[in-house]
């Protein structure tokens, strides 16, 4: 793992989510050459891996911290993407 992608490791939930919306509006509003769009887009692919493990991590100390709650139930959460 190079020291770039253990950067995106040590970046927050709401950071790398920011990052992801700020690039995805660069990239939508055309004013990136293609090789900034490239760039871009692989950036945009290593924030959202981050965002998606620390949200499998949240699901999974839930479903740890009501494992021995039966009367918290939980359910699947839907996602629109």
């Amino acid at each position: 793992m190079s020291s770039k992608d253990e950067a995106q490791d040590d970046i927050s939930f709401e950071a790398a989510l920011a990052e992801l919306e700020a690039l995805v509006e660069r990239m939508e509003s055309g004013e990136l050459s293609l090789e900034e769009s490239l760039g871009a887009f692989e950036k945009g692919v290593a924030l959202t891996r981050r965002c998606q493990q620390a949200l499998d991590q949240a699901e999974q100390k839930v479903r740890i911290l009501t494992a021995n709650t039966p009367e918290a139930e939980t359910e699947p959460f839907d996602s629109d993407i």
